[in-house]
């Protein structure tokens, strides 16, 4: 290789010497070079302390891998720079600072790392000088291209063309360039490893010529930028002068016309004094400021904001209370109990005046039973604006509260942006989904929505982004959740909660010819559909199973859809859908109408329980088979269904006696209890007499009557505790064909809420312990026996 470099480039090779190496990371240094170095690993100082006490040259040689701490001969590379070092200086910090000045190019021949420090054998390569008119002509283009770069950059010294002007060798120049050229690593190396000097010269060259077009670029958009600024500084000193000549001659410019349109409306809005007083005062600073500042447009904005918002501007309520009843009816079907509150609170406001506080009213209820439309309803009845806010997912404070102006876009929350679109001071003001709320490191939004919702701050509701008080206190507000539980205590006790029950399947038909109907043939453009009452209500059972009417009205406009399909295709279409023709559109029913058991089994219970969708009929087996006396429970139960179950079981086994069961071993026994739909989870306490009726079931061979259904707490001592959510399971247990019904006795008073119609076709049983529920829910020893006789008691788990 040294030959062949000897023969290409006419360099000459020196003997083979060693000498100590100190290995650099990102830092090329090249001959006739002064380089400052910091050395601070313990190997590269200790060669430099070799070099400096035997006064000897030091190899500087470039890793290949920067991160490498402890470089050996394959993280290095073959060629380097041979440096006497003029200079040494001890650091603070533990390093040393060098300076090492360039001597010429070595290669190393071989790496030796059996000492302190690295040496290596290297030989040094001493170039041989290029002339002619061509290695002449070449210098000159490279010290033109060089005197262009360092005119445009910054980084460059100015006097490193001068000294590249007295630089008559062309290796040497190429060096020198390449010193102060910001170029890569690898590309330095290369320059490094060049041994030819015109052909090193060249590759400098392209480099400056690169360069040299970089700097031309960020020079002419440099150049642009100043231009822009000039423009914009020329502009400013134009409209100062244009408006001093529209003063002089009475005119306005379309700054001054913004200003007196703004100070026009603070003088025609309604304000409070301190909002008043706010506004006077940024308008003020904004005359003062340049139109094209950025804070002239934060100060524009919030001003905007302010004369905006509806500080008195109110709707005349309608007093009628006939009229509100009749709206409400017209648009709704059912719903006594929130129809008579709406006209017992007109009523109120037609004798107290402005002296009655306004309700904040709480809707609970399944989806699609009618809590968001009916307050729509309630803001026509009343002829107030209506508004809406969907709260469902919402984690941030500031969507209630605004964001202060000290942010960039800042805005205010959403009360205060829905009162600007509402118009008026006193608009039915809907808050959907609030249980829906979150909270996070952000804040919790259920907790500023205290403020907003209690009748004695409302009055003076904090914005963070007005930093002035809005009233609220004029707003009707309605809030709407499909379950109490989530939503606060505090924000619960502000709140009058009127809950939506499910729809009975009489109330659900009535809707559909009313409301669901009319609606869809409007939406579908047919003429007129029909439909009998067998298939509305097969509609309901097979099709749906719901609280609402949201499906029934999904499975209404399915079947319009085919019926308009073949209106538009020309055939004829029907006039009437009865239940026989029904499956035709929808297809393969899909619920089972009566989820009641087809016959008396043992083990087998049936339960009432209430979901977020409205009551369901909730079916409990257990299995008694030879064990350990353990008691096994599945189907997803929480935990406090299973303590439920360990309370049945213990009351089972300590009235052992009274239910026949004295020579059961517990001890040797298992109890299997079983809730179907695994997949979905299940807890509450109301399964308690279910659970318990189920065991003593399994134990005795009595069977569970398949009309009867249960609910209720139970204790360890047979006590039948008051439960919730009963209107809902009785609706649920009407719809799975239920005749009677076993609950606490002191839910007794709450069957007046119930339907009559209802309450004529259930047997209600009021349940003060165990005894009353196994009298009624488990059957006979002669339907035992007969039970036993048709082969219907198939378990093997009963124990004599």
């Amino acid at each position: 290789m040294l030959e062949r470099d000897e023969e290409l480039y006419g360099v000459q090779v020196e003997e083979v010497e060693e000498l100590p190496v100190l290995p650099l990371r990102d830092t090329v240094v090249f001959p006739h070079m002064v380089a400052p170095l910091m050395v601070g690993r313990d190997r590269s100082v200790r060669a430099l302390e070799s070099a400096v006490r035997n006064e000897s040259d030091l190899v500087v040689v470039t890793q290949r891998h920067a991160e490498v701490a402890d470089p050996g001969r394959g993280d290095l590379y073959e060629v380097g720079t041979v440096v006497s070092v003029a200079r040494t200086l001890r650091m603070p910090d533990g390093t040393t600072s060098v300076l090492a000045q360039g001597q010429g190019r070595v290669r190393i021949v071989d790496v030796l790392d059996d000492g302190p420090f690295l040496r290596a054998r290297v030989v040094r390569i001493t170039e041989s000088r290029a002339s002619g008119l061509p290695v002449e002509a070449l210098m000159r283009a490279v010290l033109t291209l060089f005197e262009r770069c360092v005119h445009l950059s910054d980084n460059m010294p100015e006097d490193a063309y001068v000294a590249a002007m007295n630089i008559d060798d062309p290796g040497w120049l190429a060096d020198m360039i390449a010193s102060i050229l910001t170029t890569e690593l690898g590309q330095r190396q290369d320059l490094l490893e060049t041994l030819d000097p015109v052909a090193r010269l060249q590759k400098i060259s392209m480099l400056l010529a690169k360069e040299l077009d970089v700097l031309e670029l960020e020079d002419r958009i440099q150049s642009r930028v100043q231009e822009e600024v000039d423009r914009s500084q020329r502009e400013y000193f134009l409209r100062e002068q244009m408006r001093a000549i529209q003063r002089e001659l009475g005119e306005n410019d379309p700054f001054e016309q913004e200003m007196d349109d703004l100070q026009e409306r603070l003088l025609e809005a309604e304000m409070p004094p301190e909002a008043r007083e706010r506004v006077e005062r940024e308008l003020a600073r904004l005359r003062t400021m340049p139109p094209g500042s950025p804070e002239s447009g934060i100060i524009r904005t919030y001003v905007e904001w302010l004369l905006d918002l509806p500080w008195a501007r109110a709707t005349e309520d309608d007093m009628d209370v006939t009229h509100v009843a009749d709206v409400l009816d017209r648009n709704h079907y059912g719903l006594e109990k929130v129809k008579e509150r709406i006209v017992e609170h007109i009523a109120v406001r037609k004798l107290a005046g402005e002296t009655m506080r306004t309700p904040i009213l709480c809707f609970v209820g399944p989806p699609g039973t009618g809590k968001t439309s009916i307050g729509r309803s309630i803001a026509e009845a009343l002829g107030r604006n209506f508004v809406r806010v969907s709260l469902g997912g919402v984690r941030d404070e500031a969507e209630i509260r605004g964001h202060r102006r000290t942010y960039i876009g800042a805005l205010p929350g959403r009360i205060i942006q829905t009162m600007r679109r509402a118009g008026s001071v006193n608009p039915v003001f809907m808050l959907d989904e609030i249980d829906k709320l979150g909270y996070d490191f952000r804040g919790d939004p259920s907790a500023a929505l205290l403020e907003v919702l209690d009748p004695e701050q409302n009055n003076s509701f904090s914005d963070h982004y007005l930093e002035v008080a809005y009233d609220l206190s004029k707003v009707m507000f309605i809030t709407t959740a499909n379950w109490l539980d989530p939503v606060p205590d505090a924000l619960r006790d502000r709140m009058e909660v009127i809950e939506f029950p499910g729809y009975t399947e009489d109330e659900k038909v009535a809707i559909a010819r009313q409301f669901l109907i009319p609606k869809e043939l409007r939406e579908h453009g047919l003429a007129r559909v029909a439909f009998s009452d067998g298939a509305l209500r097969q509609m309901i059972r097979e099709y749906t199973y719901e609280a609402g009417v949201r499906n029934l009205d999904r499975q209404i406009a399915n079947v319009f859809r085919k019926i308009a399909r073949r209106v538009a295709e020309g055939k004829a279409a029907p006039t009437r859908i009865s239940a026989r023709s029904l499956s035709a559109y929808l297809g393969v029913p899909k619920f089972t109408y009566g989820l009641k058991e087809e016959e008396d089994q043992v083990g087998v219970a049936t339960g009432l329980a209430v979901t977020e969708v409205g009551g369901d009929v909730m079916t409990v087996e257990v299995t008694a088979m030879e064990g350990k006396g353990s008691l096994l429970l599945t189907g997803q139960l929480g935990d406090v269904m299973q303590e439920s179950a360990q309370a049945a079981l213990s009351y089972a086994r300590a009235n052992a006696a009274a239910f026949g069961l004295e020579d059961v071993d517990f001890d040797k026994l298992d109890l299997h209890v079983h809730v179907p739909e695994g997949a979905v989870p299940k807890d509450g306490p109301s399964a308690g007499i279910t659970i318990a009726t189920a065991i003593l079931s399994a134990l005795t061979g009595r069977p569970v009557r398949r009309e009867v259904g249960l609910t209720g707490e139970i204790t360890l001592r047979g006590r039948v505790l008051a439960i919730g959510g009963l209107k809902e399971k009785i609706l649920a247990a009407h719809r799975a064909g239920l005749e009677t019904i076993v609950i606490p006795r002191k839910n007794e008073r709450e069957l007046v809420e119930v339907p009559r119609r209802i309450r004529q076709k259930i047997r209600f049983v009021s349940a003060d312990s165990m005894d009353d529920v196994v009298t009624v829910a488990l059957a006979g020893e002669q339907d035992r026996q007969r039970t036993r006789r048709t082969g219907r008691h198939r378990r093997s788990a009963s124990v004599p």
